[in-house]
């Protein structure tokens, strides 16, 4: 049923969309600073993230990478999530703003 369900994102073209949202649930997810993120976006593997809060800023910078390696985790368990999608597979770094 997952492969059916992949197929189906994929043919109908969504993958990219659907992965984006599913990257920013997952930054929500596993950086637990939903509350202080105003803003996000995706481009070319990186996700850029501004934060309304310069201390929590200050307390992630350090954990960037720690981050990314629990997002794309958490990404490789989503059985939405489609990995070989050229435009938005896993996340390569974070820029925090």
């Amino acid at each position: 049923m997952e492969e059916v369900v992949k197929e189906y994102v994929r043919s109908m073209k969504i993958a990219a969309g659907l992965n984006e949202q599913l990257i920013f649930n997952a930054w929500d997810a596993v950086s637990g600073v939903a509350q202080y993120t105003v803003s996000r976006y995706l481009r070319n593997g990186i996700l850029y993230c501004s934060l309304s809060s310069s201390v929590v800023r200050s307390r992630l910078f350090p954990h960037r990478d720690e981050l990314v390696e629990k997002i794309n985790a958490y990404l490789r368990e989503d059985e939405l999530f489609v990995q070989d999608d050229p435009s938005t597979g896993l996340l390569k770094g974070i820029v925090l703003n």
